[in-house]
């Protein structure tokens, strides 16, 4: 005889010896226990259906048992992939040990051996003069942390960052973002932030575009810089990235970049670069600023730094270290799981050498996806470095502006990453309107599995353009 059964609010029938026998998916039902007890401000389930049970590598399997390409990985944070070995290893070790797992900001050999590995990976000329402060574990608090520095290094209170920035989503990180829409419901972000013009080539904020686009913008920053009627007083820092992640994978021009290295420095202001997305290996170099061969002041790092757990640091030069004990702390800045997680991803990245393979498995998608740009015209832009890839979704039906770019189509490229989903290839939005279909695999990538994420993109792009065609 069957047991009695009993249907509970999230749709699931329990019976009344306890076995819950399912009405829906397992994903739709942790899903809907997820909608009702979890902020409104929750992002990633509302277009991205699934709950993860295993993972490994570049992919992930929800509950249900259907495996997905994680081209998200932690916004760029598991730089090894999902359960790499070395970092289980890691973290195994320390636990095995008895080892302490939180010390504030008391050292241990554990902590030391992060700090060697990390200055390891830095330019000689950077960690020759270099200090490292840990701060609380999310790269916004590492942004907090660096603004407190050169403004307490200089004394200057305003701040210069870019249109189209993000640096996170705490008071002071807020304040620099380019996004408008995460600010409008806050008053009262940190005053004193003036947002310059980033070298966008597809959409040139002068119209130009090319090498005279970003040749503009270094000479309008340089002249602010220099006017005395500009409405900025002596600026403590200026924050930038040199790929913009969630602007839409914009890479910064080589030549732009030393640039704003050369006017800052001689100007002696700080130069902050937001490695937090960039860093360890993504754009095809250790750091995003060998690119353009360049020192910066400060360097901020999360997300990979940590081997997948939670850490972040500022790096920076030992001339603004000039703050008094306890002017930054932070409770879990001694996190001794996330430094050895962070140690063995750092040897695993330079041993290993995945910056070149970085490159190399960039350029093997970049190729994929400028053939789907020519196949279909609303694949409007394909940019990026290495694996910090975009592919900007358009309105090719209207008129294009005189640099020949066509309006951002946002639901388009809402129906392209739902269409990715349903192929199982997990990939997110940014960029103005949020139209960009943004790439970001782990670096350990192999050729089979770009060629296979290229292909159900392609494919997604194909079934949305079907859509439009016969809604």
């Amino acid at each position: 005889m069957e047991a009695p059964k009993s249907t509970d609010s999230d749709g699931s029938t329990t019976r009344t010896d306890g076995v819950v026998a399912m009405s829906r998916s397992e994903s739709e039902r942790l899903l809907a226990k997820q909608a009702r007890r979890e902020s409104n401000a929750r992002t990633y389930p509302r277009h991205l259906p699934l709950a993860i049970e295993r993972a490994e590598g570049v992919t992930v399997e929800d509950v249900d048992g259907r495996e997905y390409y994680d081209c998200l990985a932690g916004a760029g944070t598991l730089a090894l992939g999902h359960n790499h070995p070395v970092v289980v290893q890691a973290i195994e070790d320390v636990l095995d040990a008895s080892g302490p797992l939180h010390t504030l900001d008391i050292t241990t050999p554990t902590k030391d051996a992060f700090v060697d590995r990390l200055f390891e990976s830095l330019p000689d000329e950077f960690a020759d003069t270099a200090r490292v402060q840990f701060c609380s574990p999310a790269g916004t608090d590492a942004i907090e942390a660096a603004l407190k520095l050169v403004k307490t290094a200089t004394g200057n209170r305003s701040l210069l960052a870019f249109q189209g920035g993000y640096h996170g989503m705490t008071h002071g990180a807020l304040g620099l973002m380019g996004d408008t829409d995460p600010k409008a419901a806050v008053p009262g972000t940190m005053p004193d932030v003036h947002h310059l013009p980033y070298p966008y080539d597809y959409r040139c904020p002068f119209g130009i575009g090319g090498e005279d686009g970003h040749r503009t913008s270094s000479r309008y920053v340089e002249r602010l810089l220099d006017d005395p009627e500009s409405g900025i007083v002596a600026p403590a820092g200026m924050v930038l990235e040199l790929v913009q992640g969630e602007g839409g994978a914009i890479p910064a021009p080589d030549e732009w970049t030393r640039e704003i290295r050369r006017m800052t420095r001689e100007r002696d202001i700080p130069l902050v670069v937001d490695e937090i997305q960039t860093g360890l290996g993504r754009t095809g170099e250790t750091y995003a600023f060998e690119h353009a061969d360049i020192v910066p002041d400060v360097v901020t790092l999360s997300k990979a730094v940590g081997g997948g757990l939670p850490l972040a640091v500022v790096v920076y030069d030992e001339s603004l270290d000039v703050w008094e004990p306890g002017a930054h702390a932070g409770t879990f800045r001694g996190d001794q799981l996330a430094m050895a997680a962070g140690q063995a991803t750092i040897e695993y990245v330079l041993e290993n050498d995945l910056a070149a393979h970085a490159e190399r498995m960039g350029e093997r998608l970049r190729s994929h996806l400028d053939g789907t740009a020519e196949t279909f015209d609303f694949v409007g832009d394909v940019r990026g470095r290495g694996l910090m890839l975009g592919a900007e979704i358009v309105d090719s039906t209207s008129e294009p502006d005189e640099l020949g770019s066509y309006p951002a189509a946002p639901d388009l490229a809402s129906a392209v990453r739902a269409e990715c989903f349903d192929r199982g290839l997990i990939v997110e939005l940014g960029g103005r309107h949020g139209s960009t279909v943004r790439f970001l695999p782990p670096l350990v990538v192999t050729k089979d599995d770009i060629d296979a994420i290229a292909e159900r993109f392609h494919d997604a792009v194909a079934a949305a353009e079907r859509e439009v065609v016969t809604a």
